[in-house]
């Protein structure tokens, strides 16, 4: 059987007190309603429907890149209304509902309800909590069998004694979900048409109504407001961050890390607390990572040291590299084996060779440095004219000066040696000294100048 999955992702959320509507509200650096998404394709699903309503085209922009159907729910009167939107859109094999607001749904949860769907069955997701405050109830005949579920609010105290609550996540066949939603009714406490009314339908007809439950309760949680989504951060991290130790990464304190994409990580390597990794990010075999650092889109060669309060964003370092402390290393930025970018030094689009070295309070843009250049302090490389970039290339073995200006586009060659406080806008030959500073005045017994005093 094909499948279609729908995301029910309308609600304004307004208990989130936003204007970017609930389903874009991040979870690890990622708007929740891509988590639901991610999984479904996961699902190898045939075809996926987003039912959008507040905030739809901010959401139909977010999600651009997703081969999606969206469906639109112009006005908000209840999930089996907006499942409703996107019915015309079905193929005729299994559907899977879901939520965009529920991130931590897994594949194999899900692989496992729709195994329970043909035309005799459909799949209900239930989930047995200690407080199930505002969950509808799962109701089951003497038989065991579900029959129905109760919304909270239209709930007798008996049902409201019930644990085993409703998901909301569902699935059936095309067939079966065309021939219930049009039987919907909004007689109830909410005047809402509810999806969960087509399981007394189903079981009306005999189809079994086959339930299962999550692993874990944490996979069915839905985001209602700030505190609720803090939780699921939490927890979400927490997963992570027992699934790195289990592979043999050492966190100094797994309560204190953030992956915000995906980590991949070599044997021993040790993680500092208060480390945020975006993007796509590769530690090598014994990589240590300071306290406090922020890793993007980079590859961190094998045996380096992030020193504390580093950013690395779309760089990569070959191995034996030593970055930091407060390093800043931009886009384009790459270190050869053995390289050095010290403390309060910043590169972009730079390559920086073996055995290179810039130690201290630098900055190097679009920049080629060979092998084994030392770089002073307070140097710079000017690559901008105020309308063009301009690239500077030192060659192997040279020193550069402290508070040296290289005034791009320039050429520094190879064993060459620029005096300290020197300001180079032309060339340097191979093992030449360049020395550009004003001439040192001395005048002695001289008067500093004084305030006059008013009388």
């Amino acid at each position: 059987m094909t499948l279609d999955v729908v995301i029910l992702a309308a609600g304004q959320g307004t208990r989130m007190r936003s204007t970017l509507p609930k389903v874009l509200h991040r979870l690890a650096g990622k708007p929740m309603v891509r988590h639901v998404l991610d999984t479904a394709r996961e699902l190898e699903a045939d075809r996926l429907h987003v039912v959008v309503g507040h905030g739809a085209e901010r959401v139909r922009e977010a999600l651009a890149e997703y081969p999606v159907r969206f469906a639109l729910q112009a006005e908000q009167k209840g999930t089996g209304h907006a499942v409703a939107q996107a019915l015309e859109g079905l193929g005729d094999g299994k559907v899977l509902v879901l939520y965009g607001d529920v991130p931590l749904i897994r594949r194999e949860t899900l692989a496992a309800l729709l195994e329970e769907v043909d035309e005799s069955r459909m799949g209900l997701l239930t989930v047995t909590l200690d407080d199930p405050t505002g969950y509808g109830r799962i109701l089951r005949n003497e038989r065991g069998q579900a029959v129905a579920i109760v919304e909270q609010k239209d709930a007798s105290e008996k049902e409201l004694a019930i644990h085993e609550c409703n998901t909301g996540i569902m699935a059936m066949t095309a067939s079966q979900l065309k021939r219930w939603l049009p039987r919907l009714s909004a007689d109830n406490a909410q005047g809402e048409y509810y999806l969960t009314d087509i399981i007394a339908m189903a079981a009306a007809e005999g189809v079994v109504i086959a339930t299962a439950q999550p692993a874990d309760p944490l996979e069915v949680e839905g985001v209602n407001n700030r505190l609720q989504m803090a939780g699921l951060e939490r927890a979400h991290q927490r997963h992570i961050a027992e699934t790195l130790m289990t592979q043999g990464v050492a966190l100094l304190d797994p309560s204190r890390l953030d992956v915000r994409g995906r980590l991949t990580c070599g044997h021993d390597v040790e993680i500092d607390v208060g480390c945020v990794f975006e993007g796509e990010v590769e530690l090598g075999e014994g990589v240590r990572i300071g306290a406090h650092c922020v890793i993007r889109d980079s590859h961190i060669g094998a045996e380096s040291v992030i020193e504390p309060h580093s950013v690395i964003e779309g760089a990569v370092a070959a191995g034996r590299n030593r970055i930091g402390p407060f390093a800043r290393l931009r886009p384009g930025t790459r270190l050869a084996v053995g390289a050095k970018v010290g403390n309060f030094v910043e590169t972009k689009n730079a390559e920086v060779g073996e055995g290179s070295k810039i130690n201290h309070l630098s900055y190097v843009g679009d920049a080629r440095l060979g092998r084994d250049v030392n770089v002073g302090a307070g140097t710079i490389t000017c690559n901008y004219d105020g309308a063009n970039k301009h690239r500077t290339d030192i060659g192997d073995d040279a020193f550069i000066g402290s508070n040296t200006a290289l005034v791009a586009p320039v050429n520094v060659g190879r064993g060459a040696t620029i005096g300290a406080g020197s300001t180079i806008s032309k060339d340097v030959p191979d093992n030449a000294l360049a020395v550009s500073r004003g001439r040192q005045i001395g005048k002695t017994d001289w008067a500093r100048p004084t305030k006059k005093t008013r009388d």
